[in-house]
């Protein structure tokens, strides 16, 4: 009877383990920051595909949290993908909202042709604004650039939302092929938020 006892007892407490072990592997980090495996938007649970460092002169600027509904290697399978989509960035150093503006402008610039840009240029506009009214960005401050169906990309600075609401799906996919473009902002990062690196 007691080596029952003794049985059990070690299998609840191998179980126990098992799950505590479990569930810290399921958060990633990166540099010292964490990402959740999974993030909800607009009431769907979404997987973390990929994520890393975006650094500029081999200075962290931010870390990268790419999430989607489902598993994507590939751009394309990621740029028509259905339902939300997010991205998570935490900044690494203090970045005046011009630097961050800029950036952003670039981005688009190096991976968006003429007719592109025209289609959404009303919407670009609109997130340059956006980013005009803030002072800076700091260092551990976090941006999500959520896509949600049927509404739009939605930005949050720390959890508040900024800015309107840019309704064209095509607008989001413009802001992803900054990391995920044919000239991404940080070529060792794009295959790391696809998760093949």
């Amino acid at each position: 009877m007691m080596i029952n006892k003794l049985n059990v007892k070690a299998l609840l407490a191998g179980f126990v383990m098992a799950c505590t072990f479990s569930h810290g592997a399921m958060a990633a980090e990166v540099s010292g920051v964490k990402y959740d495996d999974t993030a909800k938007v607009a009431g769907k649970e979404l997987v973390l595909n990929g994520l890393g460092i975006r650094t500029k002169f081999i200075v962290k600027v931010y870390a990268t949290g790419l999430y989607l509904p489902e598993k994507a290697k590939t751009v394309p399978e990621v740029m028509k993908m259905d339902g939300p989509r997010r991205v998570r960035l935490v900044l690494m150093r203090d970045i005046t909202s011009d630097e961050f503006g800029q950036a952003f402008m670039a981005g688009l610039n190096h991976n968006l042709d003429k007719n592109e840009k025209s289609k959404i240029v009303t919407q670009i506009s609109k997130f340059g604004e956006m980013f005009a009214l803030l002072d800076a960005l700091k260092k551990g401050d976090e941006l999500n650039l959520d896509f949600i169906p049927g509404s739009g990309t939605t930005c949050y600075l720390n959890g508040k939302r900024i800015g309107e609401v840019a309704p064209d799906v095509a607008f989001y996919n413009a802001i992803l092929s900054i990391w995920l473009g044919e000239n991404p902002v940080d070529s060792s990062l794009k295959p790391k938020l696809l998760g093949t690196k």
